[in-house]
């Protein structure tokens, strides 16, 4: 069909990188943003559940999905100029990690640290990405999203997002928004973001003197190669857990009781400590149970050594939660959304 493909009992196991084996009733895989009100419109489809699926990097999936799942497939990349800023504007469909080398490429700065996060370009507000210091919605001019609720394709902006720690209003209204595209805005220069997990010594280990956001991209892939396993060899979805963000009196007093816990000061009164370390000391860091364990090489890094099926992967990530809890009083938060 122009515009889209239709597919019934669709595999998903490839579709997803904790690699869960399980199906959808129907999948359509979407080229043409504009055709989605027609799509929808389809008996099949009317009224029924609507799951939009990326690459399927930040997500597990319990079973096999009794509706439909919409994977946004369109492409394309456009700049153009409004009043002194250059925006990009981005189809969802377009890889993350592609679209930042390309922005790299074009001599664009920002999105140096946010290289090689799994995904597609229309999941990227979704939870605000972050990594290394830096969060997308610095970048994040505008948003283009179906809403389903109006019936009507609407642009967001940055306020209208609602960004706050991998949050958004499109990750607290699910089911409403189906991204189509982001506009960026990206500066030519910008002060580096050196400062977070090892950039600035690993930078300096490449014997560089004077570091470009070239030089902090590199120092991010050298650093995310060493520390996370690559979903290719072992199905993950990269950092499973948030880290916490808790009272700055009581993130004094695990500190003070827990020499080596990382904490990070935040906004308000709060701070954001390490769930990683809280994982590792609490035992999990490559413990399994069947094929559902902790990674050995990342503690914040929920894997599937083989044929885990959805609930025994969340079953062990709710094992994980609970002893930490136990050891430290503190609550951990998925960081993908769990279907």
């Amino acid at each position: 069909m122009g515009g889209f493909t239709l597919t019934s009992d669709a595999p998903l196991g490839s579709r997803n990188t904790l690699r869960v084996n399980a199906r959808a009733k129907l999948l359509v895989e979407v080229r043409d943003p504009t055709k989605l009100p027609e799509i929808l419109a389809y008996p099949a489809i009317r009224g029924g559940k609507v799951l939009v699926l990326g690459e399927g990097s930040n997500m597990l999936i319990g079973g096999d999905v009794d509706g439909t799942v919409l994977a946004m497939a369109n492409r394309g990349v456009e700049t153009f100029q409004r009043d002194d800023r250059v925006l990009i504007r981005v189809a969802a469909g377009e890889r993350w990690d592609d679209f930042v080398r390309w922005s790299l490429g074009q001599g664009y700065a920002g999105l140096e640290n946010l290289i090689l996060i799994p995904g597609t370009v229309g999941a990227s507000p979704i939870q605000n990405i972050g990594a290394y210091g830096v969060e997308v919605a610095e970048f994040i001019d505008t948003v283009e999203a179906w809403d389903t609720h109006k019936g009507e394709f609407v642009v967001l902006d940055k306020a209208a997002c609602a960004f706050s720690y991998r949050d958004s209003t499109f990750k607290q209204q699910p089911g409403r928004w189906i991204v189509v595209a982001v506009t960026f805005a990206l500066p030519r220069e910008r002060p580096l973001s050196l400062d977070y997990a090892g950039i600035r010594e690993e930078v300096t280990k490449m014997g560089v003197e004077r570091a470009t956001p070239y030089h902090v991209a590199e120092a991010v892939v050298r650093l995310r190669s060493r520390k996370l396993p690559d979903p290719a060899v072992i199905g993950n979805a990269g950092s499973f857990f948030k880290n916490p963000i808790i009272g700055a009196i009581k993130a004094d007093a695990l500190a003070l009781a827990h020499p080596g816990l990382p904490v990070w000061p935040h906004t308000g009164g709060t701070a954001k400590i390490s769930a990683g370390w809280l994982i590792e000391a609490a035992g999990f860091k490559g413990e399994r149970d069947g094929d559902a364990g902790i990674s050995n090489r990342h503690a914040l890094v929920l894997v599937n050594h083989g044929k885990a099926t959805g609930p025994q992967l969340w079953a062990f990530a709710q094992k994980v939660i609970a002893g930490v809890e136990a050891k430290f009083g503190v609550t951990l938060e998925p960081e993908p959304l769990v279907v």
